[in-house]
């Protein structure tokens, strides 16, 4: 038939299809948190080294407070806040993105379960 009308017709409602859906999912995602994009490696780091190192939560708290005053003092509190959260937020389907391997990870978390 030689007639390219449907596949524009086809392609433009593709088009506009998924710029709304970006927009809806872009819209519920949120702004990306700038705090923790400033600090996602010094926080990565922090983390690899208390899962490295077999650190229990006495132990985790100083290294996180240590690191902490290396930052600005407006910087320290949420610093902290954002490492605990990750930490307490950790488990076998991300442990993965601070770069431990599961081994690591379950020898760590029984460790770190286990304390007080």
């Amino acid at each position: 038939m030689n007639r390219i009308e449907f596949f524009k017709d086809v392609f433009i409602w593709a088009y506009e299809r998924s710029a709304m859906r970006y927009a809806a999912i872009r819209q519920s995602l949120g702004e990306p948190d700038t705090f923790r994009l400033q600090y996602r490696d010094k926080i990565r780091t922090v983390i690899l080294n208390i899962v490295l190192q077999m650190m229990n939560k006495d132990l985790a708290k100083h290294a996180i407070q240590s690191e902490a005053q290396t930052l600005p003092a407006d910087d320290r509190n949420k610093f902290i806040e954002a490492v605990e959260t990750e930490l307490l937020g950790m488990h076998e389907g991300n442990y993965a993105r601070y770069r431990v391997s599961l081994d690591e990870f379950r020898k760590w978390h029984i460790i770190w379960n286990n304390s007080h």
